[in-house]
């Protein structure tokens, strides 16, 4: 299982994905994607919608240009809600199949993080097995393909460092800071 890194490639097409939208919002470009099951795609913040497109690989989906599928709309208007401090958690239908059966063990132990709650690696991996899965926990966190939602930027290093982030670690300090987390941790690098 390879890391993620933040410049990670964008997510793999899959026949079942119906509809995506890409939108604006305070913080950048952000896109969505979804099949009949629930919402299975989130991209973080970009600078241009281009790069949303990009990494939601929108050839693969019906882009929804002006208008969009009530689910759609819904999660939109939850994660623009959170973005602006007024929304602490998600109440939306997921489709995690494209994940292996750990990886969907962690990110159902991800969704069980409050608002404003960090936990480490080892955290998660002492409940979906044994301190000895932290680095395929990692790995899974990376693999999160509806980041915010599933809130994989709570995870920190067990010494209280950052750790890791898919979208890169200043998004991860900006969501931190968001939920009042930030200012426990100990900081290193940009």
């Amino acid at each position: 299982m390879g890391k993620r890194s933040p410049s990670s490639s964008p997510l793999t097409p899959y026949p079942s994905r119906l509809k995506a939208c890409v939108f604006r919002t305070p913080w950048g470009w952000m896109g969505l994607s979804e099949t009949a099951e629930g919402i299975d795609a989130v991209v973080l913040p970009k600078t241009s919608r281009q790069a949303v497109l990009s990494a939601l690989q929108a050839a693969s989906a019906e882009l929804l240009e002006g208008r969009t599928s009530s689910r759609l709309k819904e999660a939109q208007a939850q994660l623009i809600g959170y973005l602006a401090g007024t929304r602490r958690s998600f109440d939306l239908p997921l489709d995690l199949s494209r994940g292996t059966s750990f990886q969907q063990k962690v990110w159902r132990t991800l969704r069980d993080i409050s608002y404003g709650r960090l936990r480490s690696y080892q955290w998660v991996a002492l409940r979906v097995g044994g301190r000895q899965y932290a680095r395929a926990v990692g790995n899974a966190v990376g693999a999160n393909p509806v980041p915010i939602v599933i809130p994989c930027h709570r995870i920190v290093a067990q010494d209280a460092s950052l750790g890791g982030f898919s979208g890169g670690l200043p998004t991860k300090r900006k969501l931190l800071t968001l939920e009042g987390t930030l200012d426990g941790l100990r900081l290193e690098g940009p």
